[in-house]
């Protein structure tokens, strides 16, 4: 053995093995759709092919990347355990369900199931939006225990995205307060622009606070949210649409920042 271990990861929705050395730094990675092997350092070749061969389904092109990006170069030098891109949706949730699943038999049904099942619905509507050069990160860990749901970056700017389960009911909106039902409201949107404000903060960019109410029977608005954009699961694809604000390269360059697990320890 040399040493050298595979992690898989995905990019732009296709799955890309990054070579990485005991200390988790990354000296090739396997593109299965282009059928080639980026090495950079090519005195290491041999080692690196012994450490795919079990992941090689055919012939491969073996070389230097063609043209490195910044955005490229940046996820080379990040470690796997700081790579917050692999997270999925409600990727938090799903760890502390594995971990604390609850008892087998209850007469309600544990929430934690509810809010995955609200946070699975939008990150899979976001990461429809790839072709669209939208980049989305999910379950985004902040000092104190919070986390971001979903942070989008494309064309139109940032938009640090909060989902909420409320599956075949009615909401009432009135800034600050949420209302699901005849449930208590309380002042989610509170919730919501601190989130966007810590990103923005992290990030030194403009960023967009979204409400998105998954499955919401009707929703009434009473008060007009202050800064914040309240959708329904149905619409999130819309923010797709919307450009003139972001270049390709700026996409990218954001992507790179917020993916790394350290940009957010300081907040």
């Amino acid at each position: 053995m040399n040493g050298l271990r595979v992690v898989p990861a995905w990019r732009h929705g296709q799955e890309r093995l990054y070579v990485c050395l005991p200390d988790g730094g990354n000296i090739a990675w396997y593109d299965r759709d282009a059928a080639r092997v980026n090495l950079l350092d090519e005195d290491r070749e041999a080692e690196v092919l012994e450490a795919l061969g079990p992941f090689l389904t055919g012939p491969v092109v073996v070389g230097p990347p063609p043209v490195p990006t910044p955005a490229e170069l940046a996820r080379l030098t990040l470690h796997p355990d700081d790579d917050l891109a692999p997270n999925r949706p409600g990727e938090a949730l799903l760890v502390a369900l594995d971990r604390d699943p609850g008892p087998a038999h209850r007469l309600r049904t544990d929430p934690r199931h509810r809010a995955l099942e609200a946070e699975r619905t939008v990150g899979e509507a976001l990461d429809r939006m790839d072709g669209l050069g939208v980049r989305a990160l999910h379950s985004i860990p902040l000092p104190g225990g919070d986390r971001v749901h979903h942070l989008v970056i494309g064309p139109g700017g940032l938009y640090a995205v909060h989902a909420v389960y409320a599956r075949r009911q009615r909401v009432t909106v009135a800034d600050p307060l949420v209302a699901l039902g005849h449930r208590e409201p309380h002042p989610v949107l509170r919730r919501v622009r601190a989130d966007a404000d810590r990103v923005s903060y992290a990030l030194t960019a403009e960023v967009h606070p979204v409400l998105v109410l998954v499955g919401a029977a009707h929703v009434t608005v009473r008060t007009p949210p202050r800064e914040v954009r309240v959708l329904t699961d149905g619409e999130v694809e819309h923010l797709g649409d919307l450009g003139g604000v972001l270049k390709p390269a700026d996409v990218e360059a954001l992507h790179a920042m917020a993916r790394d697990r350290n940009t957010w320890v300081r907040l």
